[in-house]
């Protein structure tokens, strides 16, 4: 009980109402004997600090200042517990601070059942957890915001920042297309791959019965071909690695190889039955997809060009691609499959695919081989699918999808940057650059008016061409690399190449 003695002692000290004993009389009561005047006793228990005079119980300040008989009344603050940084000793916790004290002296340990009980039973007994009490509390407490109310300073604290190294390695991605190309007449078809662009920088571009060679460099156009009859078309284009050669598929069956230097058609190859819709060339193996469904293999070099037959779709060869190693074709059909053909025949003598995909739930136009992983190749479906899919064709696993909300027409691997493009038809004809292999959306590049039919990207891989049902093709220059990253690439390629030639050597 110590404790509540000196607490009493220390109240009765710093009691101020009261009148002091053995202390000498106050002016006012030296005053008021001397006048004669009679005045209040202290015996009465009156105090000199009350309204007439001076108060310290009651915040007020005289009324009137000596000697300025027109001053304005000032008052203190009213609210009790005078000023917000001086602790409020009506809300001192004396008895919770003693027991604290004393209880850190204390050197058992409780276990984590005990704690809490402890903890239940000072909540109902006490109305809060002795281990959040107060020894000392200033009077000023803080508002409560009202309800519904949200900081919106709270955003720039709880959202993720962005790491420091992902911002520098940020680039700027123009919105609008680098050029736009008239393209009269091309076919609105998503079964045809009507654009190509070639080592040596010459876009083709197929338009309706046409072919029309562009240089990018000097902007020189030249009409290739057209066909003889005039209901036919070219239903595809294709370049050979070097570029030096075209090669052009048409709606009446046939494979033709034009030598671009000399503008000259070199032969004219027939094995299919039906429009050659795809192409895609390995070396001196030129593949060509058609309508029945077949994939057929020429050799360019030889008179007997058909070299083999792969027979695995049902319906039309859509999307062909030769892997940059040579090893692997992937095919696309109108079907929903994808298959992966072997470039070696099987030991029956026949080709047979390694790998058939089956997961797509439209027409598969969209194949490209991701060019730093050999066996990593990407897909997308139609209308009725509108998805992206990565494969690994050696374990034959989607490695991840997503939801692209559009058809997808094409999709291109970038060479400087780890991402791919993609175009898309309805609703937002727009082209999609996504981060690999997150498949998180970079941007999206919008002009078109009509859905996207074709992708193909320029020899440096910094621009990438897009040909739309709305008669144009626009140019996007979207995976432009740093200039010093571009020099760095340069000087390391160069090095590469120099120790190649003394190892030949």
């Amino acid at each position: 009980m110590a404790q509540f003695v000196f607490e009493g002692d220390l109240h009765g000290l710093l009691k101020l109402d009261t009148p002091i004993p053995n202390a000498p009389p106050a002016r006012w009561q030296r005053k008021a004997k001397d006048s004669g005047v009679p005045g209040p006793s202290p015996a009465a228990g009156l105090s000199p600090m009350k309204p007439a005079n001076r108060s310290h119980s009651s915040s007020k300040t005289p009324s009137r200042t000596p000697g300025k008989p027109g001053s304005k009344i000032q008052s203190t603050p009213t609210k009790a517990g005078g000023d917000r940084y001086i602790p409020n000793r009506s809300t001192m916790q004396m008895e919770m601070a003693n027991f604290l004290l004393t209880k850190e002296n204390d050197p058992a340990e409780e276990s984590p059942t005990k704690k809490e009980q402890q903890k239940a039973w000072a909540v109902n007994l006490n109305g809060f957890d002795i281990e959040e009490a107060k020894i000392l509390r200033l009077s000023g407490k803080p508002q409560n915001a009202p309800e519904g109310y949200q900081n919106n300073l709270k955003v720039l604290y709880s959202q993720k920042t962005t790491p420091g190294s992902s911002r520098k390695n940020g680039r700027y991605i123009p919105s609008m297309p680098d050029r736009i190309l008239d393209a009269p007449e091309i076919r609105n078809d998503y079964y045809l791959n009507l654009i190509d662009w070639s080592a040596q920088n010459f876009l083709a571009v197929a338009l309706d019965n046409s072919v029309y060679l562009w240089n990018h460099t000097s902007g020189e156009i030249i009409q290739l071909l057209q066909m003889e009859h005039p209901d036919d078309y070219v239903s595809s284009v294709s370049w050979i690695k070097e570029g030096n050669y075209l090669a052009v598929g048409t709606s009446n069956a046939e494979v033709q190889l034009w030598d671009i230097q000399h503008q000259k058609r070199l032969r004219n190859m027939i094995s299919h039955s039906s429009r050659v819709g795809s192409l895609s060339w390995n070396s001196y193996i030129l593949s060509s997809g058609a309508r029945a469904g077949h994939i057929h293999h020429h050799d360019v070099r030889v008179a007997e060009h058909h070299v083999a037959t792969l027979a695995g779709h049902t319906q039309e060869v859509c999307g062909l691609k030769w892997s940059l190693d040579g090893r692997y074709l992937a095919s696309g059909g109108n079907d929903n499959l994808v298959n992966i053909w072997p470039c070696t025949q099987g030991d029956s003598g026949d080709f047979a695919p390694v790998q058939t995909f089956t997961q797509h739930q439209g027409a598969v136009k969209a194949v490209a081989w991701c060019p730093w992983q050999s066996n990593v190749l990407a897909t997308g479906g139609g209308t009725s699918d509108r998805h992206i899919r990565i494969w690994n064709v050696c374990s034959g696993t989607c490695l991840t999808a997503v939801d692209a909300h559009s058809q997808v027409c094409s999709i291109l691997w970038s060479t400087n940057y780890k991402e791919f493009i993609s175009g898309h038809g309805f609703a937002q004809n727009q082209l999609v650059i996504w981060k690999y292999p997150t498949l998180a959306k970079v941007t999206e590049l919008r002009g078109h008016t009509a859905r996207v039919l074709n992708l193909t990207m320029s020899p440096d891989g910094a621009i990438v061409a897009s040909a739309a049902a709305d008669e144009t093709l626009r140019l996007w220059r979207c995976f432009e690399m740093d200039p010093i990253k571009k020099k760095e690439k340069e000087k390391a390629n160069s090095a590469k190449s120099s120790i190649i030639h003394q190892g030949i050597r």
